[in-house]
């Protein structure tokens, strides 16, 4: 958690904790003894710096998208009567046995 001291309409210098890794660790403060400058200086820049970036998306995370066919259909036709939940049903079971009968000659 990162906490934010707001002093008269500025942000306050902010002590937290971050784990990152020893040799990221190695190298600013090698950076920071070159340039006679505070690690916590250097890495206030680093992270400064890699904000200003602008974000680019990783390519490789991304899954490739599968494209479906576009299928173009009449307009519906509204039935000649509002069908009940039965006569709907036995409409489909009726579609589903030729389709089955269908496959099964073949």
């Amino acid at each position: 958690m990162l906490t934010v001291c707001w002093f008269s309409g500025f942000i306050a210098n902010v002590k937290t904790t971050i784990d990152l890794p020893a040799e990221l660790v190695r190298e600013m403060k090698i950076r920071a003894a070159s340039e006679g400058r505070k690690l916590k200086d250097v890495a206030a820049e680093i992270m400064r710096l890699g904000l200003e970036q602008p974000r680019t998306p990783d390519h490789s995370k991304v899954q490739h998208r599968v494209r479906f066919p576009i299928i173009e259909c009449s307009p519906p036709v509204a039935p000649a009567k509002d069908l009940t939940p039965d006569e709907l049903n036995e409409i489909l079971l009726q579609q589903e046995a030729e389709w089955h009968h269908d496959t099964t000659r073949h």
